[in-house]
């Protein structure tokens, strides 16, 4: 799975080096307009298109239907890109904390608690995103992943939403609000992992033509 993931990234190796340059420059042109922890909310999101981009490559040059005489099982092609995702979500959080840290450091623009939530937010925006399109985008053609995509961070943005209000009947989220998405986050990762074992038995069933 390892020669798979690497395909992968040196395929998108471009956009991500520049996604990740400009989630930079935006984190500390931020601080001039709103609090610059925000752009942890839209980084796992920019990072992670780079996945889409890798699966409308393979379907394009009939890759898909190659991989299948080689020693790959259907299973491995699917973790192999729910792993991609998830290592590009992290890049795409990790990259985006140097601006807040640096305003962290110098005391300006933002606080720890800050940067917490919306670490927070951002992660479990894209595991319920993810969770949502990945499955879809071997089911349906690459113009409609696309769609999918960017409708999956509305959806999950209403789960959140209901999830953080379900919480609220047994913690106060204004008084713990970490916690609070601290159970967010939980719900979004076993979330993503059931969603990787969905897409992969609908892979299995999928006629690769």
């Amino acid at each position: 799975m390892s020669g798979i993931l690497l395909k992968d990234l040196y395929i998108a190796k471009s956009n991500i080096l520049i996604t990740l340059v400009c989630l930079i420059v935006i984190g500390f042109g931020l601080s001039f307009l709103v609090e610059p922890s925000a752009l942890l909310v839209i980084a796992p999101a920019a990072a992670t298109t780079s996945v889409f981009i890798s699966i409308a490559s393979d379907a394009a040059c009939k890759w898909n239907k190659n991989v299948l005489t080689m020693p790959v099982s259907r299973a491995q092609i699917i973790r192999e890109k729910f792993l991609l995702y998830l290592l590009l979500a992290a890049a795409g959080v990790l990259v985006s904390l140097l601006p807040c840290l640096a305003f962290l450091l110098t005391g300006t623009a933002t606080t720890g608690d800050s940067v917490a939530l919306y670490a927070s937010i951002g992660i479990s925006a894209a595991l319920l995103a993810g969770g949502i399109s990945l499955p879809c985008a071997y089911r349906f053609d690459p113009d409609k992943s696309q769609i999918v995509f960017m409708m999956s961070y509305i959806a999950s943005t209403g789960i959140i939403v209901a999830l953080v209000l379900l919480t609220n009947l047994f913690l106060p989220v204004k008084e713990h609000t970490l916690a609070a998405f601290g159970v967010v986050n939980v719900f979004s990762l076993i979330w993503f992992f059931v969603s990787c074992r969905i897409a992969t038995v609908l892979y299995q069933k999928q006629d690769i033509t």
